[in-house]
């Protein structure tokens, strides 16, 4: 089964909607490698119609002119990506493409899909949402920033159930940026104040 990876830049406060003013101060080298890392697990891009309007404005421009980000953007062109919209899209970005049906059913047969070996949502928090509550995120790496945004989506909606998660790596930057990668975990041990009370 493909594994499916969400990447998202997140604030302490848990908001995933980006804003540059928070963002960039803290972008270096070290995220730099973690972002290639995460573009590394997957042949497949999924993103959501917000993100792809922003990718196909700002990457293709950046691959034609050629500069130090000219690698990374080809990378991004020569990549499958699929688009989650309920409208129909003309794309003008090459290998793009207009998920079919329902998200859901449509991830699972993706996952399944053996010329497939790995689906990577940058941003796209609606879909990462959705797949959270359907089960099929199968690593959820986030890049901290130490700045409350106090303003913006969240990554985590509401809901009757908490997710519960595993810690597979921890690394911490000298901008204060914390990489942390999750996958699902099961729910712990049902546990009360009487079990706790000798460690406070």
């Amino acid at each position: 089964m493909a594994k499916v990876v969400s990447t998202l830049f997140i604030s302490a406060d848990g908001v995933a909607e980006i804003d540059p003013d928070w963002h960039f101060p803290y972008f270096d080298d070290n995220m730099g490698r973690a972002v290639t890392e995460d573009y590394d697990t997957a042949d497949v891009l999924l993103i959501g119609r917000e993100t792809y309007d922003s990718f196909a404005g700002a990457w293709p421009e950046r691959e034609a002119a050629g500069g130090e980000d000219a690698p990374f953007a080809k990378r991004l062109g020569d990549t499958r990506k699929i688009v989650v919209s309920r409208q129909a899209l003309e794309f003008s970005w090459r290998n793009s493409e207009l998920i079919e049906g329902d998200l859901v059913e449509a991830v699972a047969a993706l996952k399944a899909d053996e010329a497939i070996t790995g689906i990577l949502i940058p941003g796209s928090i609606s879909v990462v949402q959705q797949l959270l509550a359907a089960g099929l995120v199968d690593e959820l790496r986030l890049l901290v920033h130490p700045v409350a945004a106090r303003k913006g989506r969240r990554l985590f909606d509401d809901g009757d159930a908490p997710y519960h998660l595993k810690v597979t790596l921890t690394e911490a930057y000298p901008t204060g940026v914390i990489r942390v990668i999750y996958v699902p975990a099961d729910e712990p041990t049902k546990t009360g104040y009487d079990e706790v009370k000798g460690q406070v």
